[in-house]
């Protein structure tokens, strides 16, 4: 079983910066992609950030040019760098990590618990 614990969400104020953490920890062969997600009230999760095992990035079109993810391979964690951040940014954050495990090697996505960022005008 793997588990996926998050931290850095809060209330910040239209321009600043906040960082997500998300650590997995438990039986792991391997992780391939990282990703956050968000959903907002009322609205859909949607990706906002992903990266690949090889470091490859991608972004949401409403996030480029003011996130970074990255990932730390030796400690299972993966980043969510937000700056310039803007009231339509309030929203739970999620991470999302494909896993290879043990016994069998197969591999399946988990979700971090989730953490609230809010971003006042």
């Amino acid at each position: 079983q793997v588990q996926l614990v998050e931290s850095g969400g809060g209330l910040v104020q239209a321009g600043g910066s906040l960082r997500l953490s998300c650590a997995a920890s438990g039986s792991i062969f391997s992780i391939n992609g990282m990703s956050w997600f968000r959903q907002a009230p009322g609205k859909q999760r949607e990706l906002v950030a992903r990266i690949t095992g090889g470091g490859t990035t991608n972004y949401a079109d409403s996030v480029k040019g003011r996130f970074a993810i990255s990932r730390d391979n030796a400690k299972n964690t993966v980043y969510l760098q937000m700056s310039s951040l803007k009231p339509e940014d309030t929203a739970v954050y999620y991470c999302n990590v494909a896993a290879t495990t043990p016994p069998h090697g197969f591999t399946y996505e988990y979700w971090g618990q989730g953490t609230q960022v809010t971003v006042s005008s």
